[in-house]
Order: structure tokens, then C-alpha cells, then sequence
């Protein structure tokens, strides 16, 4: 457990990264250093997936650091140069590389602490408020895209086979982000993860842990085992984000659904 503080709001971190029970490398990276809290899922094999990951991540580090607010261009800026260090990394591979990025920074809106929470690909940010589990994230997934549209029904998905495409990654043609404010309420949870974790847990199984762990540490600890105890098919990436203080305190309007407000096309390139 880490103990962050940004701007004034204070919190206890922990994360976890796995290589699961199948995969021969852990090619998922993490960041828990504040005020960006990242998971990178890397893709491109034993040659390049935990170089693009790392190099992801490593780009949030160089962008955001220290003690005080992240700001959405700083935000923006990584995203850009986490793109052009992917395209380096692929440059030297025969298969090419890329990577899923998700996570949030804590940044100031309207005078208040709001997370701004990203994402590219299928990693995911959850919020646990109270006993409720929310995901902030929409996966850019085939599967998930199909069903949006109305073109998949949602009990159909599991059985469909390209269910899991990437349609939007760091480092592909695609590498557009999508992106959130959400308030920063006083006693909340975010869960920041890979595939690896929600591809093998349902979200009914994470809140409940979510729920009743105490320590953020205990929690990512009991989500990694569960996702290996379903057959840790994937590496498995778990950040668990609890907030102490420094923030709302009430379970107001600021928390509903309502209040989470769309800023998508964070990024304005593509390759």
C-alpha cells in the first residue's frame, strides 16, 4: 500500500501485476506513483507487448508527476507521446506492437477534485461508492461495439468469437482516447484493471470483493487470485485507489451518473 496525496485529497494505493497461470511473459505495466494512476495492457508477443506496456506508462510518469493537480493537457500530451514511443518500439519488431492504456489523474474542475478518467482498448476503471460497482470506461472492443449498436445481443457475447478484438489502441491507426470527469467523493474506491481481470471475474463477483475487503492491498490481492483461480488465461493488472480525505464528503448529487461528464477524442491525432 502507498499512501498519495494530490492537491488535498489523500489516498491509499495498491496495485498488482500478474502473469497469470498461461501466458510465458507479463506483458501488462502499471503506474501508482499519482497523480496519473495508469494500467497498460501490451500487445505484440514475446517481442515487443511488455516494451510497448512499459513504454506507455513510462510516458504518464514523464508528463505527470509531483504532488500537485494533473491538467487534461498534460493528460494529452502523454497519450500523444505514449503513441510515438509505441511506434518506436514497433519499428523494430516483425509483427508491429501496441497497447491498451486505462487509468485516471486527479485534476481540479470547478474549484473542486475530479478524477479524469481515459481509456483506449478493453482495460477498465470501475467506481465502488457505497455497495454500488459502476465502470466508467466503454471497452473499445468488437464485441462490446456490436452490441452497442445494437447489431449483438448482450447474451450473446460471450459466445461470440471476436468478441475480444481491439478496435482502438496506442500505437494502431485508431489510437483515439475516450475520457471523463468524474467528483472525487470522500470514502470511494476506483478499480483500474486489464482483461486479465474481467475477462475471468463478473463484475457481480468484483463488487462483492470490492465491498468487503478492507485494505486496497487486500482487495487487488483477492482479485488477482480469483481471476487465476478462473483460469488466469491473461496477465493480470489490479490498481485499487481508496480516498481518504480532501474531497466531498457527502454522497450528493456530485455522484450520480448525471454528474459523470463525457470529454471524448482526448487525443486530436491519429496516426
Amino acid at each position: 500500500m502507498t499512501l498519495v496525496t494530490v492537491g488535498p485529497v489523500s489516498l491509499s494505493v495498491a496495485g498488482i501485476t500478474d502473469i497469470g497461470l498461461v501466458r510465458s511473459q507479463n506483458e501488462d505495466s502499471l503506474a501508482l506513483d499519482g497523480p496519473a494512476f495508469v494500467v497498460a495492457d501490451g500487445m505484440g508477443g514475446y517481442e515487443a507487448g511488455d516494451q510497448a506496456s512499459a513504454a506507455v506508462v513510462q510516458a504518464f510518469r514523464d508528463h505527470l508527476s509531483g504532488t500537485g493537480y494533473g491538467t487534461f493537457d498534460e493528460v494529452n500530451g502523454a497519450l500523444l507521446d505514449a503513441d510515438d514511443r509505441v511506434a518506436e518500439v514497433a519499428s523494430h519488431t516483425t509483427v508491429g506492437a501496441g497497447s491498451t492504456v486505462t487509468g485516471t489523474v486527479v485534476t481540479e474542475h470547478e474549484g473542486k477534485p475530479y478524477w479524469l478518467v481515459f481509456n483506449v482498448g478493453d482495460s477498465r476503471v470501475y467506481r465502488h461508492l457505497g455497495r454500488e460497482l459502476q465502470q466508467i470506461t466503454v471497452d473499445h472492443s468488437l464485441g462490446r461495439e456490436l452490441v452497442a449498436m445494437g447489431q449483438l445481443a448482450e447474451e450473446d457475447l460471450a459466445t461470440f468469437p471476436q468478441r475480444n478484438v481491439i478496435t482502438r489502441a496506442i500505437g494502431a491507426e485508431d489510437s483515439l482516447a475516450d475520457s471523463w470527469l468524474v467528483p472525487v467523493v470522500n470514502g470511494e474506491r476506483l478499480l483500474l484493471c486489464s482483461d486479465g481481470l474481467h475477462g475471468e471475474v463478473d463484475d457481480e463477483t468484483i463488487r462483492a470483493v470490492l465491498t468487503m475487503a478492507g485494505r486496497p492491498e487486500d482487495a487487488a490481492s483477492r482479485l488477482v487470485n480469483l481471476a487465476k483461480e478462473h483460469g488466469g488465461r491473461d496477465n493480470i493488472t489490479v490498481v485499487v485507489i481508496d480516498v481518504l480525505d480532501g474531497a466531498d464528503d457527502s454522497l450528493s448529487e456530485h455522484t450520480s451518473r448525471a454528474q459523470i461528464e463525457g470529454t471524448t477524442n482526448t487525443r486530436a491525432r491519429r496516426r
